[in-house]
């Protein structure tokens, strides 16, 4: 695997590969063992977007790993004033050994991946999230022992979390339901892949996408870009699409609840429901710098 961009395009035994190298590298970290595994390697972190899990996870997982993490705010590079990504690309490579980069369009990051000739990780873009669906994944695996034969329900905006988790669940043997709303449906692209998984199915009504859960996600109504579209989004979701006791009740009496964070408390969760799961959703944000490290040194390891 040269680069980590969606998981559509990660087959599903490298997915388990990454997951069963994040808990050997958790388990190290406990121990307080660092292994210098990419000594003298630099990766550059790309952010078009505001971060706080992205960034510390991703810079504190590259000291671990003995890596330097070069800092890169594109407000501040040529990138940010209009220098083609193609270019960009071609520069970074003669100067990095991996790139992580966290932006809008999922043409960008795949800009960087075809021109450049190092490694590139996917951060965030609208499209998807891989980086935080491989430490939902590490994180329900460690809670439950294992994924194939869970089911995963997801509940709002199909958004990007809403399109990595389908992919994510669906190839490590998990039955996929999502709720949203018309108009907030998943990728089409993404949906077209879903459908050939007779565990999958996306409906209106969250009761619905919930019953016999397993483990229950969801994500803020309006992300990052969208801030302009927040209250019409929560005229839209407000009332139906939120994770709370009644839709809990619906759910395997020992469902998990996780949250990419930050969660907006009281709009997609409640307040009862977010400190009831607290545990395990930040088990969920301290395994972002395992799953990261193990993706790093996937790709850039010798």
């Amino acid at each position: 695997m040269k680069h980590f961009l969606t998981l559509l395009e990660t087959p599903a035994d490298e997915i388990i590969e990454m997951l069963d190298l994040a808990d050997q590298l958790k388990q190290e970290t406990k121990q307080g063992i660092f292994r210098p595994y990419l000594k003298n390697k630099t990766i550059g972190l790309i952010f078009r977007k505001s971060s706080t899990r992205t960034r510390v996870s991703f810079e504190v997982g590259a000291v671990q790993l003995g890596a330097y993490p070069l800092h890169l705010d594109a407000a501040t590079m040529q990138i940010g004033r209009g220098e083609p990504v193609q270019d960009t690309a071609r520069v970074l490579s003669r100067y990095l050994d991996g790139i992580m980069i966290r932006t809008y369009e999922q043409e960008e990051v795949e800009g960087l991946a075809k021109f450049g000739s190092i490694p590139v990780i996917n951060g965030l873009t609208d499209f998807a999230h891989p980086c935080q669906v491989m430490a939902d994944l590490q994180t329900i695996r460690e809670r439950k022992g294992k994924l194939a034969g869970l089911k995963m329900a997801f509940i709002g905006d199909g958004n990007n979390m809403c399109n990595s988790l389908m992919v994510g669940a669906l190839k490590t043997g998990m039955a996929f339901s999502c709720a949203c709303p018309q108009g907030y449906k998943p990728d089409p692209k993404v949906l077209q892949f879903a459908e050939a998984y007779d565990c999958f199915e996306c409906v209106d009504d969250p009761m619905t996408a919930v019953k016999d859960a397993d483990v229950i996600l969801t994500d803020v109504w309006a992300s990052m870009g969208e801030e302009g579209e927040a209250e019409k989004r929560r005229q839209v979701f407000e009332g139906t699409y939120q994770v709370n006791a009644a839709l809990m009740a619906e759910a395997h009496p020992d469902a998990m609840v996780l949250h990419c964070l930050p969660a907006h408390r009281g709009e997609e969760i409640t307040e009862e429901v977010f400190e009831a799961h607290a545990d395990e959703i930040f088990e969920e944000a301290e395994n972002r710098l395992h799953a990261q490290k193990a993706i790093m040194l996937t790709l850039m390891g010798d």
